[in-house]
């Protein structure tokens, strides 16, 4: 289902969708930027994911539609390479609360906090570990 509209909210760091059928979802952009759909994010395959960490305040600089079937956020730190689907934006709407608690609880696997700094490695090789 494609939004019939797309507000992106600098201030609340949201970005706004809402739908036909009347529904309108808020996601935000720490959210948007820690389950990027992009390889430098998801890996290369299960369990190859890179951990985020330190986006509470990343900023959406731009974005702009990739043809009739996505959107391409760039983000203030840089981060760019995720196409996130008409289909990928709905599920994240319908799943937000789940995927931000399973994000939550992997950090705490970690020992991780939100607002640590990424590692200086990044986890940018997809070579052997």
């Amino acid at each position: 289902m494609i939004p019939t509209n797309v507000v992106v909210h600098q201030q609340s760091k949201v970005l706004e969708l809402s739908y036909e059928n009347g529904n309108t979802f808020r996601l935000p952009f720490e959210f948007l930027r820690v389950v990027s759909p992009s390889a430098e994010v998801q890996g290369h395959g299960p369990g190859q994911e890179t951990l985020q960490t330190g986006k509470r305040e990343v900023l959406i600089a731009n974005i702009e539609p990739v043809g009739h079937y996505a959107l391409k956020p760039s983000f203030s730190d840089g981060h760019d390479s995720g196409l996130y689907s008409w289909d990928y934006l709905q599920f994240l709407c319908e799943n937000q609360e789940a995927l931000w608690k399973e994000h939550l609880d992997k950090l705490a696997a970690a020992g991780l906090d939100r607002d640590a700094p990424m590692s200086a490695a990044g986890g940018k090789s997809c070579g052997s570990h």
